[in-house]
């Protein structure tokens, strides 16, 4: 047993807010009181003195790529996870770009049944159509009935709009959600930097905001239509975010999730990190950032993720046209949140607990976690405005602007399954 004596207990999902001792039983929460005494424990327990730290539920992460199948020197499923533990995250749910991608219950099952090894929680989504190709539609049934978190072809927009309604409607019959990458090539000329000063001054060609833009406000017309369960992924322009946002009004259900590197970075981002800047889609400009915070403030941006995209050293080395995009991002999650938003006042830390927990876990069809007598104990202790300075890594990728940043948010503790799977 896990007796964590002291703690400020932060859970959106009962609205707690207090200092409160959580007694940790063999996989489940078995109490939550104002005083539990020490004298009651066996022998055995471990004691938490958790005074000045936050215990609040697990983070949810809807948006990693472990790499595995395929492209395990990057990262695999058990990297990955250690990677998730260190940043308080005790659920992902996996993109399916993986190789083979995730269009068969046999890719499915490995994934799953390698997850099922780990000390966290790992969910798998299947793409949308066959080998990602934009054409035919995977058996969306079968996978649902083997487990499949929800479908999304991330990495790729789907272009043909009539077969993305058809995926909209059968995910609806489902009770599945559909997750969408949304960046139509026609206004990329090269991808992973915001096209403006910035790609003018490199002499890069760079990636519109009109790219996402006339996806997003396609996919919530076809959102509205269908009555299906989509989340705009990645959300970087402030024009997306207003699109979602009145799709929203209109009784849509339309999500968005926004990544620390968008409500942190700026284009200029990329001057002084290089290829660890550049991403799907690029980080844009400061008038983009802050209406991803006031998307987040709003709640027009609903989950806060990481697409966390592991590359290798000598992959991000190359120059930036040849270089791939996507950065790390599950060890800084937590922390950027509450630098970002957090300190300076925009939102309340509770806020974004149920922002990195509650809502993701919502929208996959999943029971969110709750610090609360009977719930599993999915647990994280950390310091919130405990500095650390993000310098070692448990991926197996180093692909991070944010190294060498010091941070607020130490972890202390991640519990998963009534059992500790970080210590720090």
């Amino acid at each position: 047993m896990i007796l964590i004596k002291n703690g400020r207990v932060v859970d959106p999902v009962t609205g707690t807010d207090e200092v409160l001792d959580v007694l940790v039983g063999e996989n489940m929460i078995a109490r939550v009181e104002k005083s539990i005494p020490e004298s009651e424990m066996a022998e055995d327990t471990k004691v938490i003195d958790a005074a000045g730290l936050c215990v609040t539920p697990g983070l949810v992460d809807a948006h990693v790529h472990f790499r595995d199948p395929g492209f395990t020197y990057k990262e695999d499923i058990e990297s990955g996870a250690k990677a998730a533990a260190k940043g308080g995250v005790t659920t992902v749910i996996c993109m399916a770009n993986t190789k083979p991608v995730v269009d068969n219950v046999e890719t499915l099952s490995y994934i799953q049944e390698k997850g099922e090894k780990t000390g966290i929680h790992v969910l798998q989504t299947a793409t949308v159509t066959k080998g990602m190709e934009g054409k035919e539609l995977v058996d969306m049934e079968l996978l649902a009935q083997n487990g499949a978190a929800g479908f999304t072809d991330d990495g790729l927009p789907i272009m043909d709009a009539k077969l993305l309604y058809e995926a909209m409607l059968k995910a609806k019959e489902l009770d599945l959600p559909i997750s969408l990458h949304e960046e139509d090539p026609a206004f990329i000329k090269q991808p992973g930097v915001n096209m403006g000063k910035v790609s003018n001054q490199l002499d890069y060609g760079g990636a519109s905001r009109t790219a996402e833009d006339v996806m997003v406000a396609r996919d919530c017309a076809l959102a509205i239509e269908t009555g299906a369960s989509v989340c705009i992924q990645h959300i970087s322009s402030k024009n997306s975010v207003a699109f979602v946002r009145a799709a929203k009004q209109l009784g849509s259900d339309v999500h968005a999730e926004a990544t620390p590197h968008h409500f942190t970075l700026t284009e200029e981002a990329v001057i002084k990190y290089g290829t660890n800047a550049r991403m799907n889609p690029p980080v844009r400009t400061e008038e983009d950032r802050l209406a991803i915070i006031e998307g987040i403030k709003d709640g027009t941006i609903d989950m806060i993720v990481t697409d966390h995209a592991p590359h290798s050293e000598e992959e991000k080395k190359r120059p930036l046209d040849k270089a791939p995009s996507g950065i790390t991002g599950l060890e800084t999650s937590l922390a950027l949140g509450i630098k970002e938003l957090v300190q300076p006042g925009h939102i309340s830390l509770i806020k974004l607990i149920e922002l990195m927990s509650k809502k993701p876990a919502e929208f996959y069809r999943l029971i969110p976690e709750s610090i609360r007598p009977g719930e599993p104990a999915d647990i994280i202790i950390f310091g919130e405005n405990e500095l650390w300075t993000f310098d070692e890594h448990a991926s197996k990728a180093g692909n991070s602007p944010f190294t060498g940043w010091e941070l607020p948010g130490r972890m202390h503790y991640c519990i998963c399954g009534g059992k500790i799977v970080y210590e720090g």
